[in-house]
């Protein structure tokens, strides 16, 4: 063993169950877990200034976090080294072999490593640049906001571990949900009138009173992302189910067969959390090292921002959503046709779907095109060319993190294959052999995982040009947490369920 693993080793973890844990204990502790998290966003951080508060209040789903808390960082510095990782494993700059279970926990270890040290280095970049800024800037007060900032994404990291190990699914995508549910609701329902204004905060009482007060455009608009909302959940649900079967036998069994299911989004939603993820990070870099300039303007290497700490100009502009009217229209009528469009597909069985859904999104586009430009007006040059930017990042960004993630986590072909065999099955007609089964895998998962990158990145991008309440990245993680949740329940936990509660499961 060498220095760097015995380190590695070295690391305080979570100790995992002796035993088999049945649902009811696995669901007790993804509930405390999920319940800490929630207080945790409501302690305030101590000497923090209360101006910082209203910073990067986008990013807070994304990264789990709550500005102004202890979980301020939230899930950033695990996500980060993530990132890293990957790219550095990707790239042969490091090279460990996570197909051995040495390989596996070596990786595993790293990672940590990494997510401790950016637990520690993004704490004082925050308040060193001004992400967070102290009451005071005595040595003091800024080395006690750092140590807390510290304090909670270590927590956070260990919460992580806990319902890796002892809960369902795992702490950052329990967090992810978290905050995006949180924030759909009230941005829905709160009936409470917002600062300055007499209209609610909440959209859906907010429009019921432009409808009162014969604003019918208002009202509209204020409907706008409900609906979108909506759209992008079925969107979603609809495409996370789609699967590809592949044939198997049993060895020991003759005449016995089952398939091996590889989803179309094979890589699930672990490439959109990396890449946006890391486009959170630019955003709050750019933010951190803009400076006052006069004009209510704060300019840096990335760009500049206004007063509401929006970009207005450089590569943080261009990483970010547009936010128009015409184009939250556009893609919520287009996301809309297309939808209705795969539904008309798999009822009428159509022949040929592929073919179908081509010609259904040229009409779908021209409908939205026609209606926009009808309600709204052409959106500006400007915003056309921002939508193309992000869409190519977003999506070029979700192909890479899903090559990469299929190499690190041992969804390969050769690892698959490897996994089947060791269940004693085989792909009819062939000797029993893996190397057979990684032949037959490798017609499908090279392709599925570009295909889920693709998929994954376009979807994400699309949903959030509809403006859509929680993000429409958010909303799109949101889905597939839950999706992903009810799989590996029904999948491993049924049988320990009350009959009551099994029904729904089955």
């Amino acid at each position: 063993m060498s220095a760097y693993e015995k380190i590695v080793g070295l690391l305080p973890s979570v100790r995992g169950p002796s035993g088999y844990l049945n649902f009811s204990s696995r669901i007790k502790w993804t509930g405390l877990i999920l319940f800490i998290f929630l207080i945790m966003g409501q302690i305030t951080l101590w000497g923090v200034s209360e101006t910082s508060l209203q910073q990067f209040q986008t990013f807070e789903m994304i990264l789990g976090s709550s500005l102004g808390s202890i979980i301020t960082l939230g899930i950033g510095p695990i996500v980060t080294a993530s990132i890293i990782l990957q790219l550095l494993a990707g790239s042969k700059i490091i090279n460990i072999d996570t197909s051995t279970e040495a390989g596996k926990a070596k990786f595993q270890g790293t990672q940590k490593l990494l997510a401790i040290l950016f637990c520690i280095f993004e704490a004082i970049i925050f308040v060193s640049l001004g992400a967070v800024s102290p009451v005071s800037r005595d040595f003091a007060t800024i080395t006690f906001l750092v140590v807390q900032l510290m304090f909670g994404a270590l927590i956070l990291l260990f919460m992580d571990e806990v319902v890796s190990k002892w809960g369902i699914g795992s702490g950052i995508s329990l967090f992810i949900a978290a905050g995006v549910s949180k924030t759909i609701f009230v941005r829905a329902f709160n009936p409470l009138a917002g600062e300055g204004s007499e209209f609610s905060f909440g959209l859906i009482p907010q429009a019921i009173q432009y409808i009162g007060s014969q604003q019918l455009y208002e009202a509209f608009t204020a409907f706008l992302p409900i609906i979108s909302t909506v759209i992008v959940f079925f969107m979603v649900v609809y495409i996370q189910a789609m699967k590809v079967q592949i044939p198997l036998a049993f060895a020991s069994v003759r005449g016995f067969a089952r398939s091996w299911p590889l989803k179309l989004i094979y890589t699930s939603n672990i490439p959109v959390i990396l890449i946006a993820a890391l486009l959170a990070n630019i955003q709050l870099i750019g933010h951190a090292l803009a400076r006052d300039v006069g004009g209510g303007l704060r300019c840096g290497l990335l760009g500049c921002f206004d007063g509401n700490n929006q970009a207005v100009s450089g590569v943080a502009h261009y990483l970010q959503v547009p936010r128009e009217t015409s184009i939250e229209l556009f893609f919520t009528i287009f996301l809309l046709a297309m939808l209705g469009s795969v539904i008309l597909a798999y009822y009428m069985k159509h022949p040929n779907p592929g073919k179908f859904l081509g010609a259904s999104s040229i009409i779908s586009l021209i409908l939205a095109s026609m209606i926009t430009l009808s309600v709204t007006g052409a959106p500006s040059a400007e915003s056309i060319f921002r939508v193309f930017a992000y869409l190519i990042i977003l999506v070029a960004g979700s192909v890479l993190f899903s090559i990469l993630w299929v190499t690190t986590a041992g969804m390969d072909a050769r690892s698959v294959a490897n996994q089947i065999e060791s269940m004693g099955m085989q792909v009819p007609g062939f000797r029993r052999d893996p190397r057979i089964v990684e032949q037959v895998l490798n017609r499908y998962i090279p392709s599925l995982t570009i295909i889920s990158g693709l998929a994954i990145g376009t979807l994400a991008a699309l949903a959030d040009f509809t403006g859509a309440l929680g993000t429409g990245t958010g909303i799109l993680l949101t889905v597939m947490i839950i999706y992903n949740f009810y799989e590996q329940i029904s999948q491993r936990y049924v049988e320990d369920m009350n009959p009551a509660v099994r029904k729904f499961f089955e």
